[in-house]
C-alpha cells in the first residue's frame, strides 16, 4: 500500500525525524489559510499523487507570494499530472502539500528496501540526492553505500555513523544525520514497510538535517497489525479494478496489454504471461484467483477482467490441484452469461475433475475456445485477438 508524501512526513515526524512545516490542502482557500499560518517568505506547493517525477512534470511550484501560491493551486488542483511513473494516462491531483521553503546546503539520498539474497533490510545512502537513484546506480554505482541490518536489533549507531561519513556529511551535522538514519530504520521495521525512501534528505544552511520528500510503501501482508495505517489509503490513487479485486481476495495487477489472463497460482500466472509474450501477445493483467476459489470468485474475476476496455481477448489457464476444474468451468460459464462476452475466450483446464470441467464448457454452447496445453492456449488467444 502506498501513501502520499504529506502522510509520509507525518509518520517521519512521529519517529523523531525532522521535516519542513507544512499543511495539506484540497482547495485554493486551504492554500490561502496555509500561507497565513506558515508565515514564510517562500512556500513550496506540491501535487500529491502516488508517483515520482512530480517536479519534472510541473507538479512542484516555488511561490514567493500569496498570489503565486493561489495561482499554483488553481493550476494543479484537478489537473491530470503525467510523470515517468504514472504512465501516459497520468493521475488527477486532488490534494496539495504546502510547506515552508528550506535553505538547502546539500542534497542526499536515503532509502531502505529488502535485499532478497541477504533476507534483510538494507539501507542505501548516496551523496547524489535529488536524482533518480536508478540513474545513479547505473552511472555511478560507487556513490551508493549500503548497510544491511537486523530487524530485531535495528541499525546500530556506529553503522549509521559510517554511512553518514561515507556520503560526506559535515562533521558538525554527523550526529543529527546518524540519529536520523537510526530512526528511519526503526520506522521501516515497526511499520512493516516494503520501501522507505527520502529523496532528497537535506542539510540546511542553519545546520539541520531534514527530509525534503518522503516515499513509503507498506507490505500489505503486515497491515493487519496497523489498522491506523489503513486509514491513510487513498482509493483515488488506485486502479478501480485492483480495488474491486481486493474485495474478493484476488491478486490482480493491471498492465498495458490487451489479453486478459485468469490463472491460479502466481508462478503459473507469470509463466502464462511469458508464453503470451512469446507468441506475440501482450498481457493486460496479472490475475491469480488462488487455490481455493469458488465459482462466485471466478465469476467476479472474469467481470473485473472484462471491465478493462483494453482487453480484446481472455485466456483462462487453470491447473486444478486443490482447485477443481469443474468449479472453474461453472464460474466461467456464469461469468460469460452475466457479461455478454464480446471478445474471444480461450480456456485451458488440467488437473482435478478436468474431464467434467471440459464437458461442462462444451455443453454450455457458449463461444469458448478449448485448448489442450499452455502453448496451444497462447497461440489460439493471440491469433483470435489479432483477427478480432
Amino acid at each position: 500500500m502506498k501513501i502520499h508524501e504529506f502522510q509520509a512526513k507525518q509518520l517521519l515526524k512521529k519517529f523523531g525525524m525532522n521535516v519542513p512545516d507544512g499543511r495539506e490542502c484540497q482547495s485554493v482557500a486551504d492554500v490561502e489559510k496555509a500561507w497565513a499560518e506558515l508565515k514564510a517568505p517562500l512556500v513550496v506547493v506540491k501535487a500529491q499523487i502516488h508517483a515520482g517525477g512530480r517536479g519534472k512534470a510541473g507538479g512542484v511550484k516555488l511561490c514567493k507570494s500569496l498570489e503565486e501560491a493561489k495561482a499554483a493551486a488553481s493550476a494543479l488542483l484537478g489537473k491530470t499530472l503525467v510523470t515517468y511513473q504514472t504512465g501516459p494516462h497520468g493521475q488527477v491531483v486532488r490534494r496539495l502539500w504546502v510547506e515552508k521553503g528550506s535553505s538547502i546546503a546539500k542534497e542526499y539520498y536515503v532509502g531502505i528496501a529488502i535485499d532478497r539474497e541477504l533476507k534483510l533490510p538494507v539501507m542505501m545512502v548516496s551523496s547524489e540526492g535529488g536524482m533518480e537513484i536508478e540513474e545513479v546506480a547505473a552511472k555511478h554505482p560507487e556513490k551508493i553505500v549500503k548497510a544491511a541490518f537486523s530487524p530485531r536489533k535495528g541499525l546500530p549507531m556506529p553503522e549509521a555513523q559510517k554511512l553518514v561519513r561515507a556520503i560526506g556529511i559535515r562533521p558538525g551535522q554527523e550526529p543529527k544525520a546518524a540519529t536520523f538514519l537510526v530512526n528511519l530504520a526503526k520506522m521501516y521495521v515497526d511499520l512493516d514497510c516494503a520501501l522507505l525512501e527520502i529523496n532528497p534528505l537535506i542539510t540546511t544552511q542553519e545546520g539541520d538535517v531534514m527530509a525534503l520528500d518522503g516515499k513509503v510503501n507498506f507490505d500489505s501482508n503486515g497491515l493487519f497489525r496497523h489498522p491506523e495505517l489503513l486509514e491513510l489509503r487513498d482509493l483515488h490513487e488506485e486502479d478501480p479494478k485492483e480495488i474491486e479485486a481486493s474485495k474478493f481476495d484476488l491478486s490482480y495487477i493491471a498492465l498495458d496489454g490487451n489479453i486478459g489472463c485468469m490463472v491460479n497460482g502466481a508462478g503459473l500466472a507469470m509463466s502464462t504471461m511469458d508464453v503470451i509474450k512469446l507468441y506475440g501477445g501482450n498481457p493486460a493483467n496479472f490475475l491469480d484467483v488462488g487455490g481455493g476459489a469458488t465459482a462466485e470468485k471466478v465469476a467476479a474475476a472474469f467481470r473485473i477482467l472484462l471491465s478493462d476496455a483494453q482487453v480484446k481477448g481472455v485466456l483462462v489457464n487453470i491447473f486444478g490441484g486443490i482447485m477443481k476444474c469443474d468449479v472453474i468451468a461453472a464460474g466461467v460459464i456464469e461469468a460469460v452469461k452475466q457479461t455478454k462476452l464480446g471478445v474471444p475466450l480461450v480456456v485451458r483446464l488440467e488437473g482435478t475433475n478436468v474431464e467434467k470441467g471440459k464437458q461442462m464448457l462444451a455443453d454450455s454452447k457458449l463461444p469458448i475456445i478449448a485448448a489442450d496445453d499452455l502453448d496451444d492456449a497462447a497461440k489460439k488467444i493471440c491469433k483470435a485477438v489479432a483477427a478480432h
